[in-house]
Formats: structure tokens, sequence, C-alpha cells
């Protein structure tokens, strides 16, 4: 299983994101769990979570148009 980031994207319209907000916790990681995903990290200054995911049913998160996942991996600088 892979890591992958799920985060609200940018360019939500302002009167759809506090709606998005107080239902993305909740439909996003019950998505993911019924799919065979496991939460492994919750974010507290943006809205997003980590999730353990198989690869063969991410597509499943990525139907959202207000939502974006990308595939976990090591940030530098350099």
């Amino acid at each position: 299983m892979t890591l992958f980031n799920v985060t609200l994207k940018e360019s939500v319209p302002p009167e759809e994101l506090e709606k998005l907000t107080e239902t993305f916790d909740k439909r996003a990681k019950e998505a993911a769990r019924q799919n065979g995903g496991t939460i492994k990290h919750e974010y507290t200054l943006i809205k997003g979570f980590t999730v353990e995911y198989p690869d063969d049913h991410v597509s499943v998160l990525q139907t959202n148009e207000h939502i974006h996942v990308e595939q976990d991996g090591q940030v530098s600088t350099q």
C-alpha cells in the first residue's frame, strides 16, 4: 500500500469552502476507510490527512473535484 496526502484544493470557491470544510474530514476519511485505507496522519494547519491506500483504489478519492490527492514522498530543499 502507498501513502497519499489528501487536501482541499486552493481553487475551491469561497462559498463552497465553509460548507466543504465542515464535512471534508468526515466524508473523505470515511470514503478512504470504506475502500481499504488507513488514516496515518491528520493535519491541523491545513484541511487534510495522509492515508495509506491500495494503489488500485485511489481513484475513488480523486473523483471529487474539490479534493487534491498526491502520493506522499520525501521533500528536500536541495
